[in-house]
């Protein structure tokens, strides 16, 4: 009996995954636009990988690879989770990841290409706000849950969401340099330096070192031009421009959740929705092959 339960078992876990795996195929070609963008990409990133492999570099290669599951992330999350992605945060999103892995990681854009960095912290701070926004905004829509929330507390959730993540983010950075001596947060070189450890008095004044020309570290000159900083402005400018992002966004989501989806406000084409029937392929999947979850029962 025992062995029978287990034969059923695993029958029905590939059933589960048979089933998953032929939702994910229609939700990829649900929008013909984000269809479109994540087969380019798709393409591209495999081209990088084989390119990588030719080249020895197996560091490149697994971002290829990491980012290949990633482009994977938003269809699996509108199957698993039953929300529909408007195509335009869906695009986005995908160029993001295209952007930040290979453009950035493999391709150095973030060192070649100016302001690369923090083009995409804008941008990561405005796609966080509307992902606050929307997981609260979906809750409030919850006809099973009995709270009503105000527009301005909506956008200071997502206002608030998308901080926290910027600042998670940046703490991630500091370990990897720190624990690992990896580049994270990129150094800037600047001309002053202001500071009370170089005060001989110990009595908490500031020092100024204006007109840094070069610095020398154990005898030979950096050649930089300048004094390098560690991180710090990086990470600062990072936040502030995470923090341009958020509001951008909680202020245009504020405007649509006032409006109750009535004015077009740019956080429209941003702000994920439940799932109706015809749009959830894992329920009409499950029907089609017997495993369906049957109707739900309400409270």
């Amino acid at each position: 009996m025992k062995n029978m339960k287990k034969v059923e078992q695993k029958k029905a876990k590939k059933r589960e995954k048979k089933n998953f795996r032929k939702a994910m195929e229609k939700e990829l070609r649900e929008h013909r636009s984000s269809f479109i963008v994540f087969y380019i990409l798709r393409a591209m990133v495999i081209v990088s990988l084989v390119r990588q492999i030719m080249l020895g570099s197996y560091e490149s290669a697994f971002f290829c690879i990491l980012t290949l599951l990633l482009l994977y992330l938003p269809s699996w999350v509108q199957v698993k989770l039953r929300i529909e992605l408007p195509p335009p945060l869906e695009i986005t999103i995908l160029c993001f990841i295209f952007a930040a892995e290979i453009l950035g990681e493999v391709n150095a854009f973030y060192v070649v290409v100016p302001n690369w960095d923090t083009m995409l912290h804008t941008l990561n701070g405005f796609l966080a706000a509307a992902v606050g926004f929307s997981m609260v905004l979906l809750l409030n829509d919850d006809e099973r849950l009995t709270f009503d929330l105000s527009p301005f507390f909506l956008a200071l959730v997502s206002f608030c969401f998308s901080m926290t993540i910027g600042v998670l983010w940046e703490f991630f950075e500091f370990g990897m340099d720190w624990f690992f001596h990896t580049d994270m947060q990129k150094d800037t070189v600047i001309h002053a330096i202001y500071t009370v450890a170089l005060d001989p008095t110990f009595s908490n004044k500031v020092v100024a070192v204006p007109d840094i020309q070069d610095v020398v570290v154990n005898g030979k000159s950096l050649g930089l031009g300048g004094y390098l900083d560690i991180g710090l402005l990086d990470t600062m400018k990072d936040l502030f421009v995470n923090f341009i992002g958020a509001v951008v966004f909680s202020v245009t989501g504020f405007f649509y959740a006032r409006s109750k989806g009535a004015k077009k406000t740019p956080a429209q084409s941003f702000v994920p929705s439940k799932k109706s029937a015809e749009q959830d392929y894992l329920r009409q999947v499950q029907e089609e092959s017997g495993t369906g979850e049957g109707p739900e029962k309400k409270p």
